[in-house]
This record gives structure tokens, C-alpha cells and sequence, in this order.
């Protein structure tokens, strides 16, 4: 037991060596700012990933938006958001920068409409209402519908005011429209065929050439194929009123229309017509009747001279041929005659000879007119054909130019000016009141003091006789009415006194007709026997004696 050490020897063996360990590890708190670093470095790709170009679109005012928090969508899906709303420079508008996903990146493009929903009270109905729970909104808008790389980029917008009535991938087709007079028509007007709604208006302005109103109208797939080359559309606004033979007929498309307007349309007859273009032009009518009418084809330019006045004529003012509306006045300037010394009036007009019909074509014919339109109207002239203002209405003295033959009228030899000028003659208003002047002339002749004086005079000798009269004719007058009555007195009392008169009267009588029997059969007697006047009568031959 000596050998062994002792187990209390602090002493280590002396083969054994001592080893010595060093601490190598990394320290668990350097692990958060690694895993921070690795979570920001995935946010910022994330967000590189995800955010897409930033454009800058200018409203009016920003009602309604707000940065940080008002969304821009397509289609109900947000692909943005705003980041900034500034003023311009001029402080005039707003511009509202908003960054776009990446994955709609081709919202940035030309073309792109933008707007700001909001909730909007119209006449053609209520929007946006679903904004008062979520807030406004910017829509955006594509001519596509959809991506289109072909565009080129674009980083500036202007937005609109207005929500578009009618989106680029809506199906459909537009057509421009040509009128004179907007009327009551509006965006959002409805366009109407056979009196169901097909289509709207979407636009209008106005043409600063040729001053007309280009009106866009939108209609609705299938529909739009409906529409052809020689689709008639006219103003179906308010209430269509026509007087004729039958009565008034009144004729409006909806209620609707009453209000906000409307356009109706009708396509051709033509079996094997093709559906209209996107984009193709159409005139707008002003209503059925005139749409619907045959076409007018080519003015022919008139010109007419009236020494009279034309108060009551207007522009638009109709020409009348045997009752057919064949023109209408398109201007009335003053002329002066320097010959004369006289001021006249000219009135310029459009014919439109197509509206005589087939009448028209075999004029043509006749004599041989080719495309010269002025070739039928050169003989009318000379055979009497003339222009003559007269009375369209009593009440408001509204005048109306109406051609007629007047054969009595001045013979002229046509000569051919351009526009074509027609003779006038004057109107029945001036014909009324120089007849009434000639009649007042006449009057004026007579000698009316030599006619006054002897009808002085018949008068006073009618007044002597009268008074004649009264002083002799009206006492024997009288004196004569009472012999009268002296007479009649003594008759009377004569049948009262004598009673056998009446009954000697009787008797009288009846020797008359006595007498008168035997002068008729002796009568009788000599037209059978007329030789008893030389002979005498034989006693055997007289007839008995009734």
C-alpha cells in the first residue's frame, strides 16, 4: 500500500500533460441584426418586385383623395395607390402621383383615361354609391381592355372630370353624327331603334370649320349591326307633333326622351346592305319626316328680286311648287338699282328638283338635259314660270316663296346666270292693295260735288212733293174714303129693306142661264147646219127644246 499515491497528492503524474482548450464560438446575439438584414433585404425586393412605374395625372380639385390611402383600380382590382397630391405651379389644377403595380405596368401607356369615382347625381341616373362606405377612387381605363405593349409609355395624364359613359372594351360600335342644332340632346341621351334602347351619346362638340355639332353615339353589340351605309338617325327629342287631313297625331319614343332627349334611327330597305365601320359619319335629322324622306340630291342655287317688302320672310322659309316644298330661302340681302333709283330686295333659295320624282327624270329626258340641271328651268321660265311672295300664316304674317305659272305675266327670255335668277311678280298682299288704289283713283275721278249738288236738289224736290202730298192728294184722299163709306152704308141698308130683292136676283139668274142654254144649242144647230142662215130653218130639224 506504500506504492500507491496517496488520493489527497495534489501533484498531477509526471507522464501525464496537461492540455489547454480555446473558445472559438459565435455569440447567438449576432444572429438578430443578420436575420434583420435578411428581412429588409426581402421586403426591398419584394417591393422592387412589385412596384411599377409612378404617373402623375392632373384634376380639377382632389375631393374625394387622399395620399397614402386613395386606391387607383382597373376593374375593380387595385393596382395602385396615391403617394402625393400637389398643386401645379400655376395652382390652376391638381396633380395627384400614384405608383402602379408592376404587374399592371402597361396602365402607363397612351391612351390610358383616368377619373375619380365618386358618388354623382345625374339626370340619367345615380352612381358611385358604393363610395360613401369605401371612399373614392381612381379608375383607370385602356383602349384595349387589356395590356398592349405597342403603345408607348407615358408618365403624365390628364384626367377626366366626367366618368366616360362608355368603356374602351365595352362591345359596340361608334358612329359620328352631323346636325346643325344640338337641341336637347346630352351625354348619356339613349339611342333608340324601333323604340327600344340600343346605344347612347357619349360625346359632342363643336366643329369650329364647318360649325356644325358632331355628336358621338355608342351602340351596343349586337345591335350595332343594325347600322348600315344607309342608316337614316334623326332627333327623337320631346314630342313629335304633325297635323294632316286625319287630325293631330303626336309621337314620342319614351318618357325618358321627353327629358334627357334622344336619337332613333332606321336602316336601309336594302336586303344585301353591310354593317357600317366603326367610326362612319352620318347627318342627323332633325326628325322622322325628314329622315325618312327621299333624298333630296344636289341643290340647284336660285336667286329672286322683290321691289316689295319682305317683312315676314326669313331664312328657312319654305319654296313651294303646286304645293310640294321643293327649297327653302338660305339668305335675303339689299341691293340698290342705280338705273332706277330704286332699293330691292335679293333672296337667295336652294331647289332641290329630285324631290319632283320620277317627274323630274322624264323632264330631264325631254329636253335633253344631260347633267345640266339649269336646262329645265330655262323653257319654265319662258313659258311663264314666276316667283311670288305670299301668306304662310294670318296670324303671325309669316311669308312663304311659291313658283307658279303666270302666263299673263311679261314675256322674258331666259338667260342663264349663275345661281339662276327667276322672275318675280307681286304678291297677293300688293295685288290686294293696288286694286284697292285703282278703285280709289276711279273714286277720285268721279265728280263728286256735281253728284252732291243734284242729289241736293233731288232731295228737295223729293221733300215738296211729299209736301204736296200732304196738302192736297191726302184731303181727297180722305174726302174719297168717306164717299166710299156712304156708298157701302146705303148698300147695306138697301139688302136690309128690300127682302124680294135677293129672290128677283134668283130669278134673274136663271133667265140668264136659260137664255144661254137656247144661244149654245142654236150655236150647235148652225155648225151642223149652216145653210139655215140663207134658207132658214126647217120645223122638223129644230132639236127639242131643253
Amino acid at each position: 500500500m506504500t506504492d500507491s499515491a496517496a488520493p489527497d497528492d495534489p501533484r498531477p503524474p509526471a507522464d501525464v500533460p496537461t492540455v489547454v482548450r480555446k473558445k472559438n464560438r459565435i455569440s447567438l446575439i449576432w444572429l438578430v441584426p443578420i436575420v434583420a438584414a435578411i428581412a429588409g433585404a426581402v421586403l426591398i425586393y419584394r417591393t422592387w418586385a412589385s412596384s411599377g412605374p409612378e404617373v402623375t395625372i392632373t384634376f380639377a380639385t382632389a375631393s374625394g383623395l387622399q395620399a397614402g390611402q386613395t386606391e387607383l383600380r382597373f376593374k375593380d382590382v387595385t393596382v395602385g395607390v396615391v403617394r402625393t397630391i400637389t398643386l401645379s405651379e400655376d395652382w390652376s389644377k391638381v396633380m395627384v402621383t400614384a405608383d402602379i403595380r408592376r404587374d399592371a405596368a402597361d396602365l402607363a401607356r397612351e391612351g390610358t383615361r383616368f377619373w375619380v369615382v365618386r358618388p354623382r347625381l345625374a339626370l340619367s341616373g345615380v352612381s358611385g354609391l358604393g363610395t360613401l362606405l369605401s371612399g373614392a377612387y381612381i379608375e383607370a381605363d385602356t383602349p384595349g381592355g387589356g395590356p398592349d405593349v405597342d403603345r408607348p409609355s407615358q408618365r403624365s395624364f390628364e384626367g377626366l372630370e366626367e366618368p366616360p359613359e362608355i368603356r374602351h372594351d365595352a362591345p359596340g360600335s361608334r358612329f359620328l353624327l352631323r346636325t346643325a342644332d344640338l337641341g336637347s340632346l346630352e351625354v348619356g341621351s339613349p339611342v333608340y331603334f324601333r323604340r327600344i334602347a340600343v346605344g347612347r351619346v357619349t360625346d359632342y362638340e363643336l366643329d369650329s370649320q364647318s360649325r356644325d355639332v358632331r355628336v358621338e353615339v355608342f351602340i351596343d353589340a349586337p345591335n350595332d349591326r343594325l347600322v348600315t351605309e344607309g342608316t337614316r338617325f334623326w332627333n327623337a327629342s320631346g314630342i313629335d307633333m304633325q297635323v294632316s287631313a286625319d287630325g293631330v297625331r303626336l309621337h314620342a319614343e319614351s318618357l325618358v326622351s321627353l327629358v334627357l332627349g334622344g336619337i332613333a334611327f332606321e336602316p336601309s330597305d336594302l336586303p344585301a346592305a353591310e354593317p357600317a365601320s366603326d367610326n362612319t359619319a352620318f347627318q342627323l335629322f332633325p326628325n322622322r319626316q325628314a329622315a325618312l324622306a327621299p333624298p333630296d340630291g344636289e341643290p340647284l342655287p336660285i336667286r329672286m328680286r322683290f321691289d316689295q317688302s319682305v317683312r315676314g320672310l326669313a331664312v328657312g322659309a319654305p319654296i313651294d311648287f303646286k304645293g310640294m316644298t321643293l327649297g327653302s330661302v338660305t339668305a335675303l340681302t339689299m341691293d340698290y338699282d342705280m338705273q332706277k333709283r330704286d332699293f330691292h330686295v335679293l333672296v337667295d333659295a336652294n331647289l332641290y328638283p329630285m324631290r319632283m320624282g320620277p317627274l323630274y327624270e322624264r323632264m330631264r329626258d325631254y329636253v335633253g338635259a344631260g347633267n345640266d340641271e339649269t336646262v329645265v328651268l330655262g323653257p319654265m321660265i319662258e313659258r311663264g314660270l314666276r316667283a311670288q311672295l305670299r301668306t304662310a300664316n294670318l296670324l303671325t304674317g309669316q311669308l312663304y316663296i311659291a313658283l307658279d305659272d303666270f302666263p299673263k305675266a311679261p314675256k322674258v327670255t331666259y338667260q342663264h346666270t349663275d345661281p339662276i335668277t327667276i322672275p318675280t311678280v307681286s304678291g297677293e298682299f300688293d295685288q290686294l292693295q293696288q286694286q284697292i288704289a285703282s278703285i280709289v283713283s276711279k273714286i277720285e275721278r268721279l265728280p263728286l260735288d256735281e253728284i252732291a249738288g243734284n242729289l241736293r236738289d233731288t232731295l228737295g224736290n223729293s221733300a215738296r212733293l211729299v209736301s204736296r202730298v200732304d196738302r192736297q192728294v191726302v184731303p181727297e184722299t180722305q174726302s174719297m174714303l168717306r164717299e166710299a163709306t156712304r156708298t157701302l152704308n146705303d148698300v147695306r141698308s138697301l139688302v136690309a129693306s128690300d127682302a124680294a130683292l135677293p129672290l128677283n136676283l134668283d130669278r134673274a139668274m136663271q133667265e140668264l142661264a136659260r137664255a144661254a142654254r137656247s144661244l149654245r144649242v142654236l150655236t150647235d144647230y148652225l155648225q151642223t147646219n149652216p145653210e139655215a142662215l140663207l134658207r132658214g130653218r126647217s120645223p122638223d130639224t129644230l132639236p127639242p127644246t131643253r
